[in-house]
Parts: C-alpha cells; structure tokens; sequence
C-alpha cells in the first residue's frame, strides 16, 4: 500500500501575476514541507496538462523549473478525471518500485491568464468534431443535456440544495473561490446557462494549484494509505454514449472498493467531483451513496452535511472551493487527507476511518475511484 505523506494546495480564485508553473511551485513547495522532504529526495513526478501552458513535455519542463532531476516523469490528459489518475498512477508506480517517491502536481491560471472565449474553445473540444462542435455547443451545454434526460427519467431538473451546501462548506475553508452564503432560491432564480442549468449549478473558473506525495507505505512515515483504484471509461463524446443513465462511475468504484476490501457501506467520507449540480447528483446516485433520483433530496435533510451520515465535499468542491482544471478535483483530495488527519478546523467531521473519492472527465466519460484508509 502506499501513502500520501505531503499535501499543498493554493488558495483558489483569481490570482494574477502568477503563471501555471508559478502556481505548481507554490503547490509543490508545500506539499514537500509538509512531508519533511527535500527536492533531491523526490525520484518521481508526475503533473496533468494546462490549457493555460499547454507544453508536450509539462512534467519535465516543471521539473527544470522546480528543480528536479527524477528517475521517473509522467504527464496526463484525462479531462476533469486527471488529477484522481495521477494520484492512481503515483500509487501503480509505487507499488511497482518504479519510484520511492514521487511528487504529484498540477496548477492552472486558468482564470487570469486565459481569455473567456480561449477558455470556451479550448474546453469545447470535448465534443466530437464532426457532430457536436460544428454545432456550438459548450461544456454547460452537454451537460444540460444529460441534466434534461435526468429530469426525464426522475421529474427532477434542479439540485439547488447541493450548490447550496457546496457554499456552505466553502464559507468555512480558508482559501475558496466563492464563500458568500446563497440560498436554494437563489440558484433557481440565477441565470439561465444551459437549461436546466443556472449560472449556481456551475463551478467556476479559478486560477490555483494542488500537490501531493505519494511513497511506499512505511510505519514511520504518517498518511492516509491507498487502499483502491480503479477507472472506468464508457465513451468519449456524449452523442456516443450507450446510456444516459449509467456512466461507468458505478462501475469504477465498486472495483476501487472490491480491491480494498472494502464495502460502500463502509465508508464515512465522500469526495466526489462536482463540476455542476448535476454532475454530483448523477456520481452520488450511480456510485450508490444516494438512492436514483434523491442527491438532492438527502443533501436538503442533512445527510451529506458535515454533521450527517455521510460528508461530502467539506471543503466547498468544485462548485465553490473553484475549479482550475486538473488541480480542482485535487483540492478535494487535499481536504480528504486534512480530515483523516484531524486537520481541517472548523469544518473538521469525526476523522473517518475510510473515504471514496471520485472524478470525472469529458462529459461523464472518464471516471477514476480512490478509495484511502486513514493511516493517523
């Protein structure tokens, strides 16, 4: 098993001035203090891309910058799955002794160093070339799309209460992107984006940075330790989908928790992407931490609150801690870890024992599964 010995993360939200690599420094940086490392004791490194820095060798043009000189380096592409997929490949590589330790980071300045119509192009290459883009459509506009055949299938077509318990939670963590208080009325009356989605059932786009190391497990060393990982990848563009309903999430986590041992009902903290309320929704039910049709119902009862059965996101996600790009989904890895260890203040739950993490990338195409055992 490995472990995760150092976590780093930056505040969130529009931060000018400072470049992708600027940012996975910072990221890096802290991640390393915290595991009690130096740079020369780092042997492998693996990064996601940048849309803002868009290089065909980021994972060694950061380590020239940062100062590495690893036996090992990796980059990956996987969407908004990416930042789970590096922590998986980190833990694959470990196991196999490919590295002792290796350095995981991403960042973006995605918000101040990109224009918002490089931003919408760039993202809108998702959709297949031939029969989406020429179209028009954005990445809110997919998922409008899926968030009508949800509310076809359940009568459902808002999840206000899960926006509204994302701010909630970001309004306690230091660093979120968005932290005043809106209300579930709030987010059905904000702007039409992609209908049925509203401009609060959106993440925004943040400039930020996240870090991790990943080791081989050893008693001396402290953090949670990798119990499960597993991906699933059902379709790449979302007018070839077999299913509208089920997306491989499902799958991904019952393989991340068979290989651990472990079952669903087992685990006492979720982290789960949330690019849009529909997006949470859809993993939540399909995952089974919510019964089809009820994400929304349940986060409005409590049940995935800090106090209730299951936290979820204790740091705001996506849709309010912010999102920018690989390094998003990261951040709630980093609050996982700060959970597990007792770390996370005012918004701190009764440390679990075992949490499910759970990214997406594309349009619900590519999914990977954590599954992490607290390791205190």
């Amino acid at each position: 098993m490995s472990r995760i010995t150092g976590i780093g993360l930056t505040p969130f939200g529009r931060l000018p001035g400072l470049s992708t690599l600027d940012l996975m420094s910072r990221a890096a940086t802290d991640a390393l203090a915290d595991a009690g490392l130096e740079r020369c004791e780092i042997d492998g490194l693996i990064t996601g891309y940048s849309t803002t820095h868009p290089h065909l060798m980021l994972s060694t043009v950061f380590a020239e910058h940062f100062g590495l000189r690893p036996a090992y380096a990796h980059a990956i592409q996987l969407g908004g799955a990416t930042g789970f997929a590096l922590v998986m490949l980190a833990h694959l590589m470990v196991e196999a002794g490919a590295a002792r330790r290796i350095l995981v980071v991403a960042g973006e300045n995605r918000l101040s160093g990109q224009s918002r119509d490089a931003a919408i192009q760039t993202l809108a290459q998702v959709g297949h070339p031939t029969y989406e883009v020429p179209l028009g459509p954005t990445i809110p506009a997919y998922y409008g799309l899926v968030a009508s055949r949800y509310a076809h299938a359940h009568g459902i077509d808002d999840h206000a209460e899960l926006a509204v318990l994302m701010r909630a939670n970001a309004a306690r963590t230091p660093g979120a992107h968005l932290s005043e208080p809106i209300t579930a009325a709030m987010v059905r009356e904000s702007k039409s984006i992609a209908a049925p989605l509203r401009l609060l059932d959106c993440c925004p786009v943040s400039d930020g940075g996240a870090a991790f190391v990943i080791e081989r497990d050893d008693p001396a060393r402290r953090g949670p330790g990798i119990r499960g990982a597993a991906q699933a990848h059902t379709h790449q563009h979302v007018s070839a989908a077999a299913s509208l309903t089920a997306f491989g999430a499902g799958d991904a986590a019952a393989r991340a928790l068979a290989q651990g041992g472990i079952a669903l009902a087992d685990i006492r903290y979720a982290a789960i992407y949330d690019s849009f309320t529909i997006t949470l929704a859809i993993l939540l039910e399909e995952i089974g931490l919510a019964p089809r049709g009820a994400a929304g119902r349940l986060a409005r009862e409590g049940h995935f609150s800090p106090g209730g059965a299951m936290p979820l996101n204790t740091h705001g996600g996506l849709l309010s801690y912010g999102h920018c790009g690989v390094g998003g989904a990261m951040a709630h890895l980093a609050e996982t870890v700060r959970q597990m260890r007792g770390e996370a203040g005012p918004r701190q739950v009764e440390a679990p024992a075992l949490a499910l993490l759970h990214g997406d990338g594309g349009v619900l195409s590519s999914h990977v599964s954590l599954v992490l055992e607290n390791g205190r």
